[in-house]
C-alpha cells in the first residue's frame, strides 16, 4: 500500500479545490492511502504531521503562486522541514508539486522550481504531470493540461472566481489523472 501526503497551503480555497482532485486522483489507486495536510493562515501544520510526513512513500506540495512564488505559509512549512533534511528522513520518497494562480502563466514555473528545489534538498524523487498539453486551436481551460504544466501541476483560478468556480474541470481532471500518476509511482517504487 503506497502512502501519499498532500501538504498545500490555500488562501481563497481555489488551491484546497485542485488538492481535493489530486486526492481524489492518488485514492483511485488500488492500495493507496492519501492523507491532506493543510497548512493553516499562520503557515503551520497540524500536530505532528512533520513526523507523519517521514512515514509516507510521497509528499506532494501545493500552494497558490503569489507574487512569483510559493504563499509565505508554504515557505514556513519548507523552512522547518529542514529537521527532516538533517536526518534525510524523507530521501528517496516521491515528489511532486502543483500550483494555481489567477493568470495563464502568472509565473506559475517558479514556485514549481520551488518545489522541485525543495525535493532536491532532501533527497527526493520528483515527478512531472506526464501529460501531453492541449495546445491546439480548438482546446481551451476545459481541456486536460490546458496550460502545458509538464513539471508540475498548473491551474487557473480567475481573480474574479469564487472557489465553487475555479480551477475550471479541465485543470480539476488534470490534477486527479496528475494525483493517480504520483500514487501509481510511488507504488511502483514501493514494490
Amino acid at each position: 500500500m503506497a502512502k501519499i501526503a498532500i501538504v498545500y497551503f490555500s488562501g481563497y480555497g481555489h488551491t484546497a479545490r485542485l488538492a481535493g482532485a489530486v486526492e481524489q486522483g492518488a485514492a483511485a489507486v488500488a492500495g493507496a492511502n492519501v492523507e491532506i495536510f493543510r497548512i493553516d493562515a499562520n503557515g503551520d501544520l497540524p500536530d505532528g504531521a512533520l513526523e507523519k510526513l517521514a512515514t509516507v512513500d510521497a509528499i506532494i506540495y501545493g500552494s497558490p503562486t503569489y507574487m512569483g512564488g510559493p504563499a509565505w505559509q508554504f515557505k514556513k512549512f519548507a523552512d522547518a522541514s529542514s529537521k527532516a533534511w538533517f536526518t534525510q528522513a524523507w530521501k528517496d520518497k516521491v515528489a511532486a508539486g502543483f500550483t494555481n494562480s489567477a493568470s495563464v502563466n502568472g509565473d506559475k514555473a517558479a514556485t514549481i522550481s520551488y518545489f522541485v528545489t525543495l525535493a532536491m534538498q532532501h533527497g527526493q524523487i520528483w515527478v512531472g504531470t506526464g501529460l501531453m498539453p492541449s495546445n491546439r486551436k480548438e482546446h481551451g481551460p476545459d481541456d486536460v493540461n490546458w496550460t502545458a504544466g509538464q513539471t508540475g501541476l498548473l491551474a487557473i483560478s480567475p481573480s474574479d472566481a469564487s472557489a465553487e468556480e475555479a480551477p475550471r474541470k479541465g485543470d480539476l481532471e488534470t490534477a486527479r489523472l496528475f494525483g493517480k500518476r504520483v500514487a501509481e509511482v510511488a507504488a511502483k517504487l514501493r514494490d
